[in-house]
């Protein structure tokens, strides 16, 4: 899915953070989204994600559905999840909008759960539930794979593990990353810099 960013700009209250951007992402390609903290990373991402509104400016996707962001999938560490449901309930509510590559039981162990299918996802560890996170966008159809700091509450296992699932869709999927650590960005083909338009 091809996305156009056309003159986006995000104000609180009076001030704006960030202005006049303006940026094309082709489709199957790796885009990253730095600038220091609290720039409006994140608030960018929720924009082209369609969660939050801009206050000037549009979004075009050169594909659209009655229910767009069926198309997407968002991680990051603020992303509810349902917590009373347990490791597999969460996997088959997922599949009842979007369609899973795998089997259930594949994607439990590529995601390193195994031994928690019943297991709820409240008692589930900080970590744990930013694996659960990733199996949602990755292991699922998605067009459009969103992720705002997808490594944090992962350990070094962890994160080598997003790094294989990033190779795994880079080229069918478009993903978008808003994150200032090297590690998380290191293939992205280009980058959107929030400082470039305060």
């Amino acid at each position: 899915m091809d996305i156009e960013l056309k003159n986006i700009g995000k104000k609180y209250n009076r001030n704006w953070i960030f202005r006049n951007l303006d940026f094309q992402i082709k489709s199957g390609e790796m885009v990253s989204i730095t600038g220091h903290n609290g720039s409006g990373k994140s608030t960018l991402l929720q924009i082209i994600s369609g969660f939050t509104t801009a206050s000037e400016g549009q979004v075009n996707y050169n594909e659209t559905t009655d229910d767009l962001q069926v198309d997407f999938s968002f991680v990051a560490p603020y992303q509810n999840i349902i917590e009373e449901f347990t490791l597999i309930e969460h996997l088959r509510f997922h599949a009842r909008f979007k369609h899973p590559k795998i089997p259930f039981s594949d994607i439990i162990e590529k995601s390193g759960l195994t031994g928690s299918e019943n297991k709820i996802i409240q008692e589930f560890s900080s970590g744990m539930k930013q694996r659960l996170r990733l199996a949602l966008a990755f292991f699922y159809d998605a067009k459009v794979i969103f992720l705002d700091e997808p490594t944090s509450n992962l350990d070094s296992k962890g994160e080598k593990w997003y790094h294989a699932l990033i190779q795994s869709v880079k080229g069918n999927s478009t993903i978008i990353v808003a994150s200032n650590q090297e590690f998380e960005i290191k293939e992205a083909q280009r980058n959107i810099s929030i400082e470039n338009f305060k």
